[in-house]
């Protein structure tokens, strides 16, 4: 593994391949349920998918909340919380430059996917929604 992986895989190859396959054969089973289902249903799903929070999004909320609130707390308690804004923006580089920071295992647990690991299902089903005639 690189020390600075591409974009694309760099969350991927910091997941474990448990995991990893648990993501992949879920987006494979929901392209499998959607492909047999009407063009307003394939619609739906491309409408849920245009407002799924990625792990990227998530942890860039996630860094601002706790750097916001450290900051806040640095201000109005002890400049010793100052260490939460400083620490969160390390593990955000960390995760900008190998795709892996402490939070990631957990979110990835819980099924957060890449950007594009949700077009990888959001594109085929575009496809499939012009295929038959729908958009």
């Amino acid at each position: 593994m690189s020390v600075i992986p591409s974009t694309v895989e760099r969350v991927p190859q910091s997941t474990d391949e448990e995991v990893q396959d648990r993501i992949h054969r879920q987006t494979q089973a929901n392209l499998e349920y959607y492909r047999r289902k009407s063009p307003a249903e394939i619609e739906r799903r491309l409408e849920e998918l245009d407002r799924e929070w990625s792990i990227e999004r998530t942890l860039e909320a996630n860094a601002g909340l706790i750097g916001f609130a450290g900051v806040v707390l640095a201000a109005t308690v002890s400049r010793k919380w100052l260490i939460l804004p400083a620490v969160v923006t390390g593990f955000l580089f960390q995760h900008a430059l190998q795709g892996w920071c402490p939070p990631v295992p957990v979110l990835r647990r819980l099924g957060f996917r890449t950007p594009f690991e949700i077009d990888e299902e959001r594109f085929p089903l575009r496809e499939e929604l012009r295929e038959k005639g729908g958009e």
